[in-house]
């Protein structure tokens, strides 16, 4: 087996765990599984890298600690604690998407899906950011601030993947869509009544997230070898 291997087992088995916890709504048990992912998902990444990471990397794994202990904190201040973390988990992730990869180059054909992109994202974040929640309302400048810059970063990532369609673009879209979901489902367990299947798919698409961007940062090192190698 290699060396990687116990640590992504680890990180599915806390995903399994959630996931039937959060069927059984035993949300106390599904909050100590939730704890494993993470740590198992960095371990999983740094000996995948051979113990070496980037600082805006580090950086991106340290503040999604820091909102993942102002989740399990559940204290007044958590949730805006959560929200400026993953702000800056997402606008480290877009400066990483802008600095690392070419200038995106759109064709006539990708005109009508890319306008199909834009169209939905614009939707989801003014159909979002209309919810009259109470913290929203108070700290209305910072959610609609968090909702333009993921939807700029989801924006980036599926563009590329139409104008491109590699496997990087791929997982760049799949961790914007991990992330779109999860947000949405974390507001409407904040808005609609308490609901199985809002929290189940909050935390899975949460958890999908965090693997996808491990595989974007591993697939990026790996093709980053590739060019010098070539060179």
């Amino acid at each position: 087996m290699k060396a990687n291997k116990p640590s992504l087992i680890l990180f599915f088995v806390a995903l399994l765990f959630t996931i039937i916890l959060d069927c059984t709504k035993q949300d106390i048990l599904a909050i100590y599984a939730k704890a494993v992912v993470l740590p198992a998902i960095f371990f999983y990444f740094i000996i995948s890298s051979d113990f070496k990471i980037g600082k805006t990397e580090g950086l991106i794994f340290f503040f999604c600690f820091i909102g993942q202990v102002f989740d399990l904190m559940d204290v007044e201040i958590s949730e805006l604690g959560g929200v400026i973390s993953f702000l800056i988990v997402y606008l480290l992730i877009l400066k990483l998407f802008i600095i690392d990869h070419e200038r995106i180059k759109l064709r006539r054909k990708d005109i009508l899906p890319v306008s199909i992109v834009v169209i939905f994202l614009v939707y989801l974040l003014v159909s979002v950011l209309s919810l009259q929640l109470d913290n929203m309302k108070k700290f209305n400048w910072l959610y609609t601030f968090y909702g333009i810059v993921l939807s700029v970063m989801s924006y980036y990532s599926f563009v590329t993947y139409i104008t491109k369609g590699t496997h990087l673009a791929l997982l760049m879209s799949l961790m914007a869509v991990s992330y779109i979901f999860s947000d949405i489902f974390y507001i409407f367990n904040e808005y609609f009544s308490y609901s199985v299947v809002l929290v189940l798919i909050r935390d899975v698409t949460q958890i999908l997230g965090y693997y996808f961007m491990v595989e974007y940062f591993l697939e990026k090192t790996k093709m980053h070898k590739k060019m010098l190698y070539n060179n």
